[in-house]
């Protein structure tokens, strides 16, 4: 009791007790706490993440996200898992959590506003293109897209296409969801604004 520098009628068991507990409980706030180099980390391996998965988006095409399979789920669990653990580190706390979280908000807030000038635009997404014009496939963009052709077909079916002579034109949107135009009426130039390959889709409808 006397390592604790109190006086002989200060040590009582009560009070000893109590003073030994303040680290206690300062070691329990601290696993809610961050330190400021931790919170520099964190905030850099997100902004690293974000990045890097909008690069891998545009590497392998839209389409990677847009139709998943319950494989397709179970990976991107595991991934954002493994993305987790790395951001946060071996012990994470509350205000870890919390600011990797605003900094994931923040990026995607900024991301939107960016939307609005080309250059930008172009870095996030990717720009739709042409995957049949009139009833030709344009085994060129498939490739390009990471679309296959039987992938194509199930989507004209599922669109109600009975055969290449209805179709107008596809289009894989730059949200990775694939449009598909009937036959019918002309096609206005506003439709097919920054579309690659929009110069081989017939206008006459």
């Amino acid at each position: 009791m006397a390592a604790l520098g109190l006086s002989p009628e200060l040590q009582s068991p009560e009070l000893v007790a109590g003073v030994s507990s303040v680290p206690e409980v300062l070691m329990d706030w601290m696993e809610y706490g961050l330190n400021g180099v931790d919170a520099i980390r964190i905030v850099v391996s997100c902004v690293a993440f974000y990045f890097g998965i909008i690069l891998l988006l545009r590497i392998f095409g839209q389409r990677t996200l847009a139709s998943l399979s319950s494989f397709d789920v179970a990976a991107i669990i595991a991934m954002g898992a493994i993305i987790g653990r790395s951001i946060l580190g071996d012990t994470p706390t509350l205000a870890a959590g919390i600011l990797g979280l605003a900094t994931l908000l923040i990026l995607q807030a900024l991301s939107g506003i960016g939307r609005r000038f080309g250059f930008v635009r172009s870095v996030v997404n990717s720009p739709a293109v042409v995957l049949m014009a009139g009833r030709e496939i344009l085994t060129d963009n498939l490739s390009k897209s990471h679309v296959d052709h039987d992938e194509l077909v199930a989507k004209l079916r599922s669109a109600g296409i009975r055969n290449r002579d209805e179709v107008a034109c596809v289009i894989l949107e730059s949200t990775g969801q694939i449009s598909v135009i009937r036959r019918g009426a002309p096609i206005s130039e506003e439709m097919l604004t920054g579309v690659v390959g929009a110069d081989r889709v017939p206008r006459d409808g």
